[in-house]
C-alpha cells in the first residue's frame, strides 16, 4: 500500500502530527511519503500562506478571529465552498497534479488545504485514494468538513459529536486523539533529565514554553514566579532568548528552539503554554497539568473551551492568575494530583497506531 501523509505548514501543529503519523507508518513497515503541500503550489501562495497567518495571529488576532467566525457561519457555507474551491485550484495546481499522477492507495491529511484539494479530487472521481482526514484541534471548525473524505479521525467524543452536526456520516468518525511521537509515550528517568539539565531534583520544576511563534507575557511570568525552578522555551523567538539568556535569576534554565520536547515534559510538574491542539495532545500523554495563556481567537480558545467540558482545563489566565494557581498547587500536592487523574479522560497515547488500523 502505497501512503502519503500531507500537511500544509503554518501552524506547527499540523507539520507535527504529519510526521508522527509517518514516522509510525515507516515503523510499522508502510511504504509511505510525507510531504508539505506548500511545496506543490505557486512561488508566491507557497510564501505567503503561512506568513499571513503568522502576522495575523501574533499582530492581528481580532482580524483573525473576524475571519475564524465568517468561514464557520453555517448559511455562508455554500460560498466558502465555492471560493475555496477556485481559490485552492488556482493556487494548488500542482499540488492536484501531484495527487492525480501519483494515486495514492491512502491519503492522511492533516490540515485543512490540503484536505479540500484531496476530498475534491476523490469525489470527482479523479484518484482513488482512501482519503483520511487528521483534525488537530479538539473543537472543529466547518473549515474541515469536505464531501470526499472518506473518515474522520478527531481528538475526542465532543469532536466527534459536533463533526456529526455538522452533517458528516457518524460511521466515518472515529475518535483516536490527536497522534503525537512516540517519544511523549515512552517511560523516562526524570531524575537523570533533570541531572542532564543542571536542574535541582525534589523541587518543582515549571515549564514554560512559548510555542513556536514565541508568544506571551513571558518575562511578566518569570518576574512573578521568582523563586521557583523555571525551564523556559522560547522558540523561534531570537529577541526573547536573549534578553532571558542575560538574566540572573536563580532557578531559570533558558533555551531556545528544542527539538527534544517530550524530555522538557518529563522534568516539569506544570507547564504553561499555549492552547494549540499538538501541545495539548502532548501534554495530555505526559500526565503534564497545563495552566493556559495568549489563545489565538478561534481554534485555541474554543480547544480551551472543550478542555472545560472535561473538566482538564481552566479559562487562559491572566499574569497574576497563573501565579496564584501555580503557588497553590505546590502548596497542595493532593490537589495537583487530582488534576493529573482528570486528564487520563482524554489522553491518547496510541493516536498514530489507531489511526494506521483505519487504513
Amino acid at each position: 500500500m502505497k501512503i502519503l501523509v500531507i500537511h500544509a505548514t503554518a501552524g506547527a501543529g499540523h507539520k507535527k502530527a504529519a510526521e508522527a503519523l509517518y514516522n509510525g507508518l515507516k515503523a510499522a513497515g508502510h511504504d509511505a511519503r510525507l510531504v508539505d503541500a506548500l511545496e506543490y503550489t505557486n512561488p508566491l501562495f507557497k510564501i505567503t500562506y503561512p506568513a499571513v497567518y503568522t502576522f495575523m495571529v501574533t499582530r492581528l488576532p481580532w482580524l483573525w478571529a473576524v475571519c475564524f467566525g465568517l468561514l464557520d457561519v453555517s448559511w455562508l457555507q455554500p460560498l466558502v465552498h465555492v471560493v475555496r474551491r477556485v481559490y485552492n485550484g488556482l493556487n494548488a495546481a500542482p499540488l492536484q497534479r501531484f495527487l492525480v499522477e501519483e494515486q495514492f492507495d491512502a491519503v492522511i491529511t492533516t490540515q485543512f488545504l490540503s484536505a479540500e484539494v484531496s476530498a475534491y479530487l476523490k469525489r470527482t472521481g479523479r484518484i482513488r485514494s482512501k482519503v483520511i482526514c487528521v483534525v488537530t484541534d479538539f473543537d472543529v471548525h466547518r473549515i474541515w468538513v469536505n464531501r470526499g473524505i472518506d473518515i474522520y479521525t478527531v481528538a475526542s467524543p465532543y469532536t466527534r459529536e459536533k463533526l456529526i452536526t455538522l452533517g458528516v456520516k457518524a460511521e466515518t468518525v472515529f475518535v483516536t486523539g490527536i497522534p503525537t511521537d512516540a517519544q511523549f509515550s515512552k517511560p523516562v528517568d526524570a531524575a537523570a533529565l533533570k541531572r542532564q539539565f543542571g536542574l535541582k531534583e525534589n523541587t518543582m520544576t515549571v515549564l514554560i514554553a512559548t510555542g513556536s511563534f514565541g508568544m506571551g507575557p513571558i518575562e511578566e511570568l518569570i518576574e512573578g514566579l521568582a523563586g521557583h525552578q523555571l525551564v523556559v522555551i522560547c522558540g523561534h523567538n531570537k529577541g526573547l532568548f536573549e534578553r532571558l539568556s542575560s538574566k540572573t535569576q536563580e532557578g531559570l534554565h533558558v533555551f531556545g528552539l528544542v527539538h527534544n520536547m517530550p524530555e522538557m515534559m518529563s522534568v516539569a510538574d506544570i507547564m504553561i503554554t499555549k492552547p494549540g491542539g499538538l501541545s495539548i495532545a502532548e501534554a495530555l500523554v505526559k500526565n503534564l497539568p497545563t495552566i493556559f495563556f495568549s489563545a489565538i481567537p478561534g481554534q485555541e480558545t474554543n480547544n480551551i473551551r472543550v478542555l472545560k467540558k472535561y473538566g482538564t482545563a481552566a479559562d487562559q489566565m491572566e499574569v497574576r492568575d497563573i501565579i496564584r494557581t501555580v503557588k497553590a498547587w505546590e502548596s497542595s500536592p493532593q490537589e495537583l494530583q487530582k488534576v493529573r487523574g482528570r486528564l487520563a479522560v482524554l489522553a491518547k497515547p496510541s493516536a498514530v497506531a489507531d489511526i494506521i488500523r483505519l487504513l
